[in-house]
């Protein structure tokens, strides 16, 4: 009788631990709201002997997971917030970032267990974002913004509109307390940002103000404004080049590069396809890489010469890219196909799609990659 009674107090006892184990996990998913279109990834920021993952921000909500190794989606991360548009991500790949439109906020992520820690109000329709030592960048824009290349009727409307404007800000935010530290009042418009080699600097595209800002990275402290109206319109994109001579910024509506020395000096535009946004150098600083979204194309040039090197045919509104970890492959987040296309680096060519149906904006990767939006 005692043994039967033994027997009969283990079993409710693994009964109970079962059933509690299982309302944990219940508990433990439904902290982060269900997507609908596929299951909420606790992706680690770099599973062991993998070769990363990538991460897409999407404007119809969520951040789609890829890994690498196998070029499939593996999940989505909900952000608890609407719009995502830009996206950066840690150093150490912990915290992941995105930069949500609609709701006026970042969001900052944990990749491990894919569970937002916390959000940042930041400002009206925040676009951009990079992440340097711990700190999140962000240009936001009190104007009325569409996030994308805008057509000719929208054009000759918001030039006529340019004196009334609002200027642009750059939120800088600490990552780890969420406190917004530094508001930088800049251009109309606010769009790309990068840094100085140094790290000492931070240089901003202005969109509708034609021009390109530099200020102190720490303090936001203007430090100079280069106007860039006589070489083409509406800078978006901008990078340094690796061994920190050459910046090159998009001109979007005059479908040019223009190339700028150290010194952020003007030298010379080089002619692209239509509607050119995103742009990297490779990691070797040989090439430099162009997604020129109406175009439908992603240009390659030579980075000394500036001379094009191939156009590769790719989708239909992709305006930001990221190389892959090993540089072998370029994954471009191509919003109007539906789709997170790969390009073959040696072959320079599109060897497949990704479908991702809810309008892919941006995408990085960890470890970090060469890319429109990132850098290692």
């Amino acid at each position: 009788m005692k043994s039967t009674r033994l027997k009969t107090g283990l079993i409710a006892t693994v009964l109970v631990g079962l059933l509690s184990a299982c309302s944990e996990k219940k508990d433990e998913v439904a902290a982060v709201p269900e997507q609908g279109t596929a299951p909420t990834a606790e992706a680690p920021a770099a599973p062991s002997g993998s070769k990363g993952v990538a991460y897409v921000s999407n404007q119809e909500g969520a951040v789609t997971v890829v890994d690498l190794a196998t070029l499939e989606t593996t999940g989505m991360l909900d952000v608890q917030a609407s719009g995502p548009r830009g996206i950066g991500i840690t150093s150490d790949g912990k915290l992941l970032i995105t930069a949500n439109k609609d709701d006026g906020n970042i969001s900052v992520i944990d990749t491990t267990s894919g569970k937002v820690v916390r959000q940042v109000p930041i400002g009206k329709n925040p676009e951009f974002v990079r992440v340097y030592d711990n700190m999140a960048y962000v240009t936001y824009e009190p104007s009325p913004s569409t996030g994308g290349p805008p057509g000719k009727a929208e054009v000759a409307k918001e030039e006529e509109e340019d004196d009334d404007r609002l200027p642009g800000h750059i939120a800088i935010v600490d990552i780890n307390s969420g406190k917004v530290v530094h508001d930088i009042t800049g251009k109309p418009e606010t769009e790309g940002l990068e840094f100085s080699p140094d790290g000492s600097k931070l240089v901003v595209t202005n969109e509708s103000d034609n021009s390109i800002t530099v200020h102190d990275r720490e303090t936001g402290k203007l430090l100079n404004s280069i106007s860039v109206a006589k070489f083409g319109e509406r800078p978006r994109g901008i990078k340094v080049s690796p061994d920190g001579k050459t910046y090159v910024a998009t001109l979007e509506i005059s479908n040019k590069l223009l190339i700028l020395d150290s010194d952020l000096r003007p030298l010379k535009t080089v002619d692209t396809g239509e509607s050119p946004y995103g742009v990297s150098f490779d990691r070797s600083g040989k090439y430099l890489y162009v997604a020129a979204g109406r175009a439908g194309l992603l240009q390659v040039f030579d980075a000394t010469t500036f001379d094009k090197v191939k156009d590769i045919p790719t989708g239909k509104r992709c305006w930001h890219f990221t190389f892959t970890p090993d540089d072998k492959q370029i994954l471009l987040a191509c919003g109007r196909s539906d789709a997170v296309i790969v390009v073959d680096v040696e072959k320079l060519e599109q060897v497949k799609q990704i479908p991702d149906k809810k309008l892919p904006w941006g995408v990085v990767t960890y470890p970090k990659s060469m890319g429109s939006l990132d850098k290692p």
